[in-house]
C-alpha cells in the first residue's frame, strides 16, 4: 500500500549525506513548514524556468566574467531581484517559492538562488557564511569575485578588509564556501530566530526539529 512520506522525513532523507545534500531541493522543502499545501514540482517548474531563461541571457558570453556579469544583470536587472529592505523579517523571505514569485528576499535565499540557476550556465559559485551577512563566491578562471547578494554589488577588497573588522579577522578567513548543510542551518536559524520572536509556538517546532536533524548528519 502507499505510504505518503511526511516532510520531516522528506527532509530528513535529503540530507542525510552531508557530502551529496542537494541545496536547492533541501532549501525548497522549507517551504512546506509554511506553506503545507505546496507543490513541490511546481516550485522546481518555476525554478527550471528561470534557468532556461538564464541560459538565454547568457548566450554569447564566451567567459565566465562575462556570463557571471550577464547573469548579474539578469537576476537583479531585467528580473528585479533584490534584498527586501521594507520587511527584511518577514519569514517569505526565507522561503526560496516565495523569493521567486515576490522577487525579494534576504541574502542567504538570494545567494541560493543564484547560484543555483548560475550553475546552469556553468559557473561555480558557492555561499559564504560570512557574519553578520551571508555572501557568494565565484571561484572564475579569472580570478575570486565576492558579491553581496541583497544588491548584486561586486565588494573589493577594502570594503571586505571593513566588514571583517568587528571580528578581528582577516576577510580571507571568512570566505571559505560554506556546505550545502551549514547554508540549510543558518537559513533555519534565522526562520528560528523569526518564529521565536513572533511567538508562533508551531512553526518554531518544524525549525527546531529540521535543525537537530541536521545536527545528527555525519560530517564524513
Amino acid at each position: 500500500m502507499y505510504q505518503t512520506i511526511s516532510d520531516l522525513d522528506y527532509f530528513r532523507m535529503l540530507v542525510k549525506d552531508a557530502q551529496t545534500v542537494p541545496l536547492l531541493e533541501s532549501a525548497i522543502v522549507l517551504g512546506r513548514m509554511a506553506y503545507p499545501a505546496l507543490d513541490l514540482q511546481q516550485v522546481q517548474a518555476d525554478f527550471d524556468a528561470l534557468a532556461g531563461q538564464l541560459a538565454q541571457a547568457c548566450r554569447g558570453a564566451s567567459t565566465e566574467r562575462a556570463r557571471l556579469s550577464h547573469a548579474l544583470q539578469w537576476f537583479y536587472g531585467t528580473h528585479g531581484f533584490a534584498g527586501n529592505a521594507q520587511d527584511y523579517y518577514d519569514a517569505d523571505n526565507s522561503y526560496l517559492h516565495r523569493v521567486m514569485a515576490t522577487r525579494r528576499g534576504i541574502p542567504i535565499s538570494l545567494a541560493v538562488l543564484f547560484a543555483e540557476l548560475t550553475r546552469h550556465v556553468g559557473l561555480d559559485l558557492s555561499g559564504v557564511a560570512f557574519p553578520g551577512h551571508f555572501l557568494i563566491r565565484a571561484d572564475l578562471h579569472e580570478g575570486v569575485v565576492i558579491i553581496d547578494p541583497f544588491t548584486g554589488a561586486s565588494l573589493d577588497r577594502d570594503t571586505l578588509i571593513q566588514r571583517a573588522a568587528p571580528y578581528g579577522m582577516k576577510p580571507e578567513r571568512l570566505l571559505g564556501p560554506a556546505s550545502a548543510p551549514q547554508i540549510l542551518m543558518r537559513m533555519l536559524n534565522n526562520l528560528q530566530a523569526i518564529y521565536a520572536q513572533q511567538g508562533r509556538d508551531e512553526l518554531l517546532e518544524h525549525c527546531v526539529a529540521r535543525l537537530q536533524v541536521l545536527q545528527e548528519v555525519p560530517s564524513d
